[in-house]
């Protein structure tokens, strides 16, 4: 899941899925990047939930290491929390399970809404070049290899350029930085037919 984390199983991948794709964990996951801690107490205050509803789902973000207890701030009954550092590359759906593809399809939904909403806002928010907003597109020819060798390398880019909350200097905002890259279809661009 995050760098130095083992391989996770289907079964695994499945529940992260199920657990990415419940609203209340997803805002519960957004509340926390806001916010940086929260309790169970603040959670439902803010989110309009009972605190053993927000408790249970913390346990559970916790079983999956999207979140982990503050001890240094909790105590008794009461137990702070904050997100982990979380990155994860979906595999290749024909290596998917039913179960797994279904809840990966069910959070790719989520994200594309999400991620639709933030390009419209990268564009009302877009103020030139020297900006906060920052929008790219090109298209260029690359092999598959050459993609692939791009991806390491804006991964690369991004652990570079990346910082905690706790790490990150005066003046310093949470960026939402969105990637993706589709190659045309096959004969698209060399004359081939490319329908039937």
């Amino acid at each position: 899941m995050t760098d130095g984390m083992p391989e996770m199983t289907s079964l695994e991948r499945t529940a992260l899925y199920k657990s990415l794709g419940n609203p209340l964990r997803r805002r519960i996951l957004e509340y926390l990047g806001r916010h940086g801690e929260a309790n169970s107490t603040v959670l439902a205050r803010e989110l309009g939930e009972s605190s053993g509803t927000t408790s249970y789902h913390l346990r559970k973000l916790a079983e999956q290491r999207l979140v982990e207890e503050i001890p240094e701030k909790s105590g008794g009954r009461e137990r702070w929390w904050r997100a982990l550092p979380f990155r994860h590359t979906t595999p290749d759906p024909a290596a998917m399970s039913a179960e797994e593809y279904a809840a990966a399809v069910q959070v790719a939904h989520i994200k594309i809404e999400l991620d639709t909403a933030l390009h419209r806002r990268a564009y009302e928010e877009y103020r030139g070049p020297e900006g906060w907003a920052q929008i790219q597109r090109h298209g260029t020819w690359m092999t598959k290899q050459e993609l692939l060798d791009f991806m390491r390398e804006y991964h690369a880019l991004l652990d570079r350029y990346s910082r905690s909350r706790e790490e990150a200097p005066e003046g310093a905002r949470p960026v939402l930085v969105r990637f993706f890259a589709v190659p045309e279809p096959v004969g698209e661009w060399n004359g081939e037919p490319t329908g039937p």
